[in-house]
């Protein structure tokens, strides 16, 4: 993959995650809803799509949408806290 605009985020919100999906091999963010809290909470990209930026635009995509709900934003997940300071 060599154009980054080609990454669509796909949010899955039965299962609670935003998933990337590039020829059969999945990454994705996770998240935890407590009433009108979000609790992103794990981030995980296969080492086939390492280095490529998913895994932010995972994050960006997902805060993006929880601050659109109106969510309370927390992170357990350390990738995604350097996005919250």
């Amino acid at each position: 993959m060599s154009n980054q605009d080609v990454v669509t985020v796909e949010h899955q919100a039965e299962q609670h995650r935003f998933v990337v999906n590039i020829q059969g091999v999945e990454a994705m963010l996770e998240y935890h809803l407590a009433d009108q809290s979000i609790d992103f909470h794990r981030t995980f990209v296969p080492p086939a799509l390492r280095g490529q930026g998913i895994a932010e635009k995972l994050v960006r995509t997902g805060l993006a949408w929880a601050k659109s709900e109106g969510f309370h934003i927390n992170a357990s997940c350390s990738y995604v806290v350097k996005f919250l300071r």
